[in-house]
């Protein structure tokens, strides 16, 4: 079974957002390239996708999530439920989003994991953002915000097991790569 987890973007939704963000690839399911380029060997991971809905008002730790099952080159991928509570283009979503806690984000570099997945804007705010994106792909950890549609996925379970397809457009000089994002189960 696939689960496609790419938002969906409308032309609506692009003027809501901002339009000039997707003249630079950062619009709907897409990775800040960091000045890295994504490995082939990305393209099919084996994933772990936990739902951390019900974290709000502090970022997500390793506590909240069976941290012992995360293994070396894979894809971790954050439901944290915020872009459909807030809905995509808001003001609220982009400036107020859950983000993972600087030790989580370190824990899962230690791992050697290979992506980030999250239905947010990002896994840290504000000016945490880039400096985090960056440090992450130093590592060769990629981060891909703005996922989607985690639910019939998780079916009501706390985390699943799968493999998760990453194709990013071949774009170059963007300082963002949209991408298609789906899951296989």
């Amino acid at each position: 079974m696939y689960y496609d987890l790419t938002l969906r973007l409308t032309p609506d939704m692009t003027r809501a957002a901002n339009e000039k963000l997707a003249l630079i690839g950062h619009q709907g399911t897409h990775f800040d390239v960091m000045d890295k380029i994504f490995p082939l060997s990305y393209l099919r991971l084996p994933a772990l996708v936990f739902d951390v809905s019900h974290v709000r008002g502090r970022d997500v730790e390793k506590e909240d999530i069976p941290a012992e099952m995360i293994q070396e080159n894979m894809f971790i991928a954050f439901s944290t439920g915020f872009l459909k509570e807030t809905g995509y283009g808001t003001d609220t979503y982009f400036r107020e989003h859950v983000q993972l806690s600087k030790d989580l984000i370190h824990f899962l570099i230690e791992k050697k994991i290979s992506i980030i997945g999250i239905d947010c804007t990002g896994i840290r705010r504000g000016k945490e953002h880039t400096p985090t994106d960056q440090y992450c792909a130093d590592h060769d950890v990629f981060v891909i915000e703005n996922m989607c549609g985690f639910e019939p996925l998780l079916n009501g379970e706390r985390f699943v097991s799968c493999y998760i397809n990453t194709y990013p457009v071949n774009y170059a000089g963007l300082t963002g790569l949209p991408c298609r994002v789906v899951a296989e189960k």
